[in-house]
């Protein structure tokens, strides 16, 4: 009688998985706070197709340019935390701009995770 009663306690006690949503569930909007044809919008679109082809759902690159990077990034930082909206940020967004600005709309350590460093770019020619 007693195994009876620890197998129910084990039975009804244990968490029950519920199934998640696939990832992505809609099309991805990847902000990039520059204007279009610059080398970072080139980098955006680059790595919005090749984002595509691996998760099977559309990436769109929404250009966003303006204020040194505030306007792309304040976008972002307002945006659902699902994981269906991507910051294409520069050192400008997240570094420069919190020394420059006493009050930003964004905070660059609260409001966004760092999933990758893209690129690098050399700050004087050789």
């Amino acid at each position: 009688m007693r195994y009876w009663l620890y197998a129910m306690v084990a039975v009804f006690t244990t968490p029950i998985a519920v199934a998640q949503p696939a990832y992505p569930s809609k099309p991805i909007r990847m902000i990039v706070p520059f204007p279009p044809g610059g080398p970072n919008d080139i980098l955006g679109r680059v790595v919005a197709a090749k984002l595509t082809e691996q998760l099977g759902q559309q990436v769109v690159v929404d250009n966003r340019g303006g204020a040194g990077g505030i306007i792309g990034a304040e976008i972002a930082a307002r945006s659902a935390a699902d994981g269906h909206t991507l910051l294409l940020s520069g050192t400008a967004s997240m570094a420069i701009n919190p020394g420059l600005h006493k009050k930003l709309p964004y905070d660059p350590l609260k409001d966004f995770a760092p999933i990758s460093m893209l690129a690098t770019a050399p700050s004087k020619p050789p």
